[in-house]
């Protein structure tokens, strides 16, 4: 048997093309339903993808599922359904993949799939003119009381058109867009974008009302502590 084959066979979802089937005539979704590929990828984070070929549609679910159980693939593949044939999904069926896809266990899954397979999107901290790390460290004395500890902190690799960073907790990292390191961007500007990222780290997100909560209460009230916060929002509402 060649590899090529083996592999497939190890990424074969047992009874996937039926359970697409059922979730498609499930939904309405109107016309003949397409025959249906269905298989696990070794993706980096807990995502899904089909895509519609002629008459073939072609779907990929995250290998995180493979211990889920099936109402959960089930919603997964409702969810991904909808989306293509732009129906409406049963709110019963995304609360239960937010439940599963939000619960503690499989974030810890996810957490460690990502160390393991997720590629760094920083180069160093130094930039042409901004260090991110000493900047990290005068932040950290100033508003944590240097109750952080420091991760793994870099410039993008890319310049990212909206993001202006990102924390990766399964990395411990932090990541600042490459497109601030300009010498007409105010230094309040990259400490702001840098605290708020710190705010991350202290603040983990959490579950809340089935959704994933990244800036709770407290994480905005925090926020707002920071000395130029007006100042800073002021100059990246303009910032292009």
């Amino acid at each position: 048997m060649s590899r090529r084959r083996t592999i497939r066979n190890e990424r074969h979802v047992p009874g996937g093309p039926l359970l697409f089937q059922r979730m498609y005539t499930r939904l309405n979704c109107e016309g003949r339903p397409p025959q249906f590929e269905v298989e696990f990828y070794p993706y980096a984070n807990l995502t899904h993808s089909i895509r519609l070929r002629r008459e073939i549609a072609h779907v990929r679910l995250s290998d995180l599922l493979r211990e889920a159980p099936l109402e959960v693939i089930e919603a997964a593949a409702a969810i991904l359904l909808a989306r293509l044939y732009r129906r409406r999904l049963p709110r019963e069926m995304l609360h239960r993949y937010r439940q599963y896809s939000h619960g503690e266990a499989t974030r810890r899954r996810l957490h460690a799939l990502r160390r393991k397979r997720a590629r760094p999107k920083i180069v160093r901290a130094r930039g042409q003119h901004f260090d991110l790390e000493p900047m990290f460290d005068e932040l950290n004395g100033r508003y944590f009381q240097e109750g952080l500890a420091r991760p793994k902190i870099g410039w993008s690799a890319k310049r990212w058109r909206s993001q202006l960073g990102t924390y990766d907790p399964a990395l411990n990292q932090i990541a600042i867009n490459c497109a601030l390191d300009r010498p007409d961007v105010p230094q309040y500007v990259i400490d702001y974008v840098l605290y708020h990222e710190m705010l991350h780290q202290k603040h983990p997100m959490k579950l809340a009302r089935c959704r994933l909560e990244s800036h709770s209460r407290a994480f905005r009230e925090e926020e707002k502590k920071f000395s130029e916060y007006r100042r800073a929002m002021k100059f990246l509402t303009r910032f292009a």
